[in-house]
Order: C-alpha cells, then sequence, then structure tokens
C-alpha cells in the first residue's frame, strides 16, 4: 500500500526534474520566419511596401528627352541596355551581381555598384485557371528598365580594361536583354540615339569693344 507521503514525494520529484530538463536546442537559422514561408524571396527585396499587389504596368519608353541614368556615376566601367527595355527580376540580377562579385574578388578593395533596384511585386495565377477569383499570388520581385539604362557598374580600384569586358560580358549573359559596355568616355544615350555634347561656343574677339587706355581717360579734377 502506498501511504499519501509518499505518493506526493514521488509526484513532485518527478515535476521537479521535468522542469529542471533543459529546453531543446533549436537550429540556428539565418533566414527570418517571413523568408522562410515566402516563395521565391530573395536577398533583393524592399524592407516595406504599402500594397503587396500591383499592376503589372508596362516598360517605359524614354521620349521626354532626360539622359539622366544613362552614363556611369560611381565605377568606371559599366553595362547598359541597348536593346529593347524589359522587366528585370530579383533573382537575375543576383545571378549577374554574384558572378562580378566571384571574378572580382581577387582584385581586393573592387566594388560592384547596382543601378536598379527590385521593388515592383509581380503576381502570378496558376495555368489553366478560371477568370476571376480575384488578382493572383504574390510571385517574385522585379523593376522594370528601359532602354540605355545602366545596370551595373565596376570600380573602387584600377581595373584593366580587358578585365572588366570580360567580366560585364559574363554578367549581361544572365540578363534577357542586349547589353553594352560602356566606359566614362561613352555618350548618354536616348533611347537608341546617342547624343553628343553641345559645341562649345564660338566668340567672336573682334566684336567685344576695347578697353579705354590711360591717355585716352579723361584727367581727373
Amino acid at each position: 500500500m502506498f501511504s499519501l507521503s509518499s505518493l506526493s514525494r514521488r509526484t513532485l520529484g518527478g515535476l521537479s526534474r521535468v522542469l529542471a530538463a533543459p529546453a531543446p536546442a533549436q537550429a540556428p537559422t539565418a533566414l527570418s520566419p517571413l523568408s522562410i514561408f515566402t516563395r521565391a524571396r530573395s536577398q533583393l527585396a524592399p524592407k516595406q511596401v504599402k500594397h503587396i499587389k500591383r499592376h503589372k504596368g508596362r516598360v517605359p519608353i524614354p521620349t521626354g528627352g532626360s539622359t539622366k541614368g544613362t552614363t556611369l556615376a560611381y565605377g568606371d566601367w559599366g553595362i547598359r541596355i541597348k536593346g529593347n527595355g524589359a522587366r528585370l527580376s530579383a533573382k537575375q540580377l543576383t545571378t549577374a551581381q554574384e558572378v562580378i562579385v566571384k571574378k572580382l574578388k581577387v582584385l581586393k578593395g573592387s566594388k560592384v555598384y547596382l543601378r536598379v533596384f527590385p521593388d515592383i511585386p509581380v503576381c502570378i495565377k496558376g495555368n489553366e485557371t478560371r477568370m476571376g477569383k480575384g488578382k493572383g499570388t504574390f510571385e517574385f520581385w522585379a523593376t522594370r528598365v528601359p532602354t540605355g539604362r545602366v545596370i551595373f557598374e565596376i570600380g573602387g580600384v584600377p581595373i584593366r580594361e580587358e578585365l572588366a569586358r570580360d567580366v560585364l560580358r559574363l554578367a549581361a549573359a544572365k540578363l534577357p536583354t542586349q547589353m553594352e559596355f560602356i566606359t566614362r568616355s561613352s555618350l548618354p544615350r536616348l533611347g537608341n540615339l546617342l547624343i553628343p555634347p553641345p559645341p562649345p561656343k564660338q566668340v567672336d574677339v573682334s566684336a567685344i569693344p576695347a578697353a579705354p587706355s590711360a591717355e585716352s581717360a579723361p584727367p581727373s579734377a
């Protein structure tokens, strides 16, 4: 027969052993809970957006005459879009950037500059799905870039032109449009046109009036 005191000692002893046992260690992970359950989430993604779903939109066509973003701003070499404008996904930009970083790893101090950022959410519905029932679910981040926009620049340290051409050629092969290699002396691009700098103004020296000499100056009182 069990007494009440012995039964209480056994119960309390087992409960104390359970409370004193260490909690199971969780596997360390570098990903946030949101990135684990979000499909096709990459490193290039905005931290915060107002609306997770947006219209598809169209690639802009540069017809206003602005050449902003078509020349180098940070590096010594770069690539820009020569063919038709395209919608670049975050995965494509990340893959091209990884290729450049891997090839320039031997040059200490080299830098890679990404001139565009994927901040447009793309939503996709499944194949053979009936129309209606709302918009599709979020799939990936993308950006719309027109013709002539600079995508990547490299610099930071002196880089030989042969090496820069080879590195950026491999990066351009990862993008879905035709690219061109540019330098600091490359002309701005407006669509398919290269905009040359305006010619310097010619000053007619004969039209400038001569300064009065000291002999022709009126005598002072």
